[in-house]
């Protein structure tokens, strides 16, 4: 249990540093995330002083930590405790990897956006879309994740 705790207090924690940092930046990540054309990442960008760019570029290693603790957190909350407990064994199973399997979407997102931020590079556009799918991929796993709490402690409260 003490592991689920740590990684869960780590990645609260890292959030939150990362969302106090990013906060500044105007359009947020979150427009940068789904941007998923040359010209919508670059009207983004350019939105941006070089040193909010390096602000953005100077998260990347910290969110990296950040999408190693969420993916453990939810592994173990699955697999160490009984909050998933009154789902069917298909839903129980799921629970144990959609957190994982968001963290390798967020590294590829992290990856991409690394290297497209690093300087302008137009000729590229399927790597783009790559990012913003890997983008929505992890958002659309991690809100079922959600869902999947939401319904297990409504099936246990009955």
């Amino acid at each position: 249990m003490r592991a689920v705790w740590i990684s869960g207090l780590a990645a609260l924690a890292l959030f939150a540093g990362l969302a106090v940092h990013l906060a500044p930046l105007e359009p947020g990540v979150v427009a940068l995330q789904f941007a998923a054309t040359p010209r919508a990442f670059g009207e983004i960008v350019h939105l941006w002083s070089p040193q909010d760019l390096q602000r953005y570029r100077a998260h990347l290693a910290p969110d990296m930590l950040l999408l190693a603790a969420y993916g453990a957190f939810g592994h173990q909350l699955a697999t160490r405790t009984r909050v998933f407990a009154p789902l069917a064994p298909g839903a129980r199973a799921a629970a144990r990897w959609l957190m994982p399997a968001a963290a390798l979407a967020d590294a590829a997102e992290n990856a991409l956006h690394a290297w497209l931020t690093e300087a302008p590079r137009f000729d590229v556009p399927h790597l783009y879309a790559i990012s913003a799918g890997a983008a929505a991929l992890k958002w659309a796993l991690l809100v079922a994740y959600a869902m999947l709490i939401v319904l297990a402690l409504l099936r246990a409260r009955d």
